[in-house]
């Protein structure tokens, strides 16, 4: 059996495990449009920029 001549360090072996991702982005549902969006991000709906649920930017007022 072959064994290592030197221990591989946490770093070397997590760099090269980097490279295994997941399927793709995981999506959110807003709780108040329905609306499907990408997590910690704002999106817009009806003119309205909303994050968490929560109206930011709202285009229809101006």
């Amino acid at each position: 059996m072959a064994h290592p001549k030197r221990k591989t360090s946490k770093t070397r072996r997590d760099k090269r495990r980097t490279h295994y991702k997941t399927t793709g982005p995981t999506l959110a549902t807003d709780p108040t449009t329905g609306e499907m969006h990408l997590y910690h991000r704002a999106h817009w709906h009806e003119d309205k920029l909303y994050y968490k649920g929560k109206v930011v930017v709202d285009k229809s007022e101006e």
